[in-house]
């Protein structure tokens, strides 16, 4: 008896054993390829910056100083003990809306932004949101000049990108970006919110993320312009091999995080190489063939290289500057691939139709333009006119124009772009 006794132990013991190197290591494999992330994803500022002498930070392709007015938005790290009164008082509290029945302000944990705010007091206030892949010094041009005609301007940088600090366990969707949008308007001194505060100006993602705000804060917004915006990109466009690494949750997150490190570490003169590849071949076959599909890495590309270019000597220097920035954070920001990935991921890239119609239903003819780039293989101007322009209402509802240029036109076609933005606002 004493024998089976022992024998029915061991065995007990070999499979706890086993159960439990088991569930380690599956815990393990899940942890490396599923990583957790934290709640904030530190920015350069407090990571990188530090660490450089005056002469290294100077060096930065986009520097702490890049536009005056510069300052950093700490968000809400704590539950805060309120009462509705007091809370209906409170700016910021009133512009999110967030009541509790426990009167408690919720905990949100979404670390810094870096906002920059210059011009005029009692100037027309504008701001502006940037791309997928950058920070707002893409807008540098079109801010400056736009400030240089007597307007109010407030920029800042998205979640994840420049010096912002990157949110780790939330998706980066319409509702994470709406609500950094009212965070930054209520950190102004200055009354950014309330009937016709505003004009708004978004390029790309931003552009995306402009109209789903306005949509949703028709009153708000006095007059939006959409930069080459996202939001009803044609899924086909992307490939299906690309949608399905991105969007199906198959290729393990710490996998897919590699491949997007090495796709946007590509040199400027490799895109550049592989546009003019591109562009001969498409001579050659245009009438037959369909355009080439993009990859959805290639969004962070057309925010950086004009596909028209032919040569690495033809890249404009802003592009190259450009181009260094990404690069630089690629190491310096550890929520830059993240940020993006997930941008791709569940973003206001494609699909957002009901926001567009949307807007055409709350907006006053007249109020919203819409300024694509002649040569954009992103946001493509014909494919834009035929599946957009119907949901906004037509050309009778909103102002459409063409400019010279690829997706990156504000900055390598900023008096174009001026141009038409001007010419909307009857300036």
């Amino acid at each position: 008896m004493d024998i089976f006794r022992t024998s029915d132990t061991s065995t007990a013991a070999v499979v706890a054993t086993t159960v439990v190197t088991t569930v380690a290591c599956l815990s393990l494999f899940q942890y490396s390829l599923y990583p957790r992330r934290k709640q904030i994803l530190p920015g350069p500022l407090t990571t990188s910056l530090p660490y450089l002498s005056k002469d290294e930070i100077k060096d930065l392709p986009y520097q702490p100083d890049h536009f005056p007015g510069a300052r950093d938005v700490e968000t809400p790290r704590k539950y805060l003990t309120t009462t509705r009164d007091s809370c209906e008082r409170c700016e910021l509290c009133r512009t999110l809306r967030i009541y509790s029945l426990a009167n408690l302000i919720p905990q949100t944990k979404y670390g810094n932004i870096r906002v920059y705010e210059f011009g005029p007091e009692d100037g027309r206030k504008v701001l502006f949101i940037h791309g997928i892949s950058t920070s707002c010094m893409t807008l540098s041009e079109i801010a400056n000049g736009v400030a240089a005609r007597g307007c109010r301007v407030m920029l800042f940088d998205l979640f994840g990108r420049g010096f912002t600090d990157g949110v780790g366990d939330l998706p980066f969707d319409t509702r994470l970006f709406v609500s950094q949008v009212l965070l930054v308007l209520a950190s102004s001194p200055l009354a950014w919110t309330g009937d016709g505060a505003m004009h708004l100006v978004g390029y790309s993602l931003g552009g995306g993320i402009a109209l789903n705000f306005a949509a949703t804060f028709p009153r708000m917004v006095e007059s939006l312009v959409l930069l080459a915006p996202t939001g009803v990109i044609r899924s086909e466009n992307f490939g299906r091999l690309s949608r399905l690494v991105f969007t199906s949750g198959v290729v393990p997150e710490a996998i897919l995080e590699r491949l997007t490190k090495r796709r946007l570490r590509t040199p400027i003169g490799n895109s550049v190489s592989k546009k003019r590849r591109m562009s001969t071949d498409a001579a050659a076959v245009a009438v037959s063939t369909p355009a080439a599909k993009e990859s959805l890495l290639d969004t962070a590309n057309q925010e950086v290289v004009d596909p028209n270019e032919d040569t690495v000597d033809s890249v404009h220097p802003f592009e190259a500057r450009i181009a260094a920035y990404v690069h630089w954070m690629l190491r310096a920001h550890e929520g830059f691939v993240p940020a993006f990935m997930s941008t791709v991921r569940v973003g206001p890239l494609m699909a957002e139709h009901d926001y567009w119609r949307k807007l055409a239903r709350v907006r006053k003819p007249g109020t919203t333009a819409f300024i694509l780039a002649r040569h954009d293989e992103l946001i493509q101007k014909d494919d834009y006119r035929e599946d957009a322009l119907p949901l906004v209402g037509g050309e009778d509802h909103v102002f459409w124009r063409i400019v010279p240029g690829g997706h990156n036109f504000p900055f390598t076609h900023p008096k174009e772009a001026l141009e038409a933005i001007f010419e909307f606002w009857g300036w």
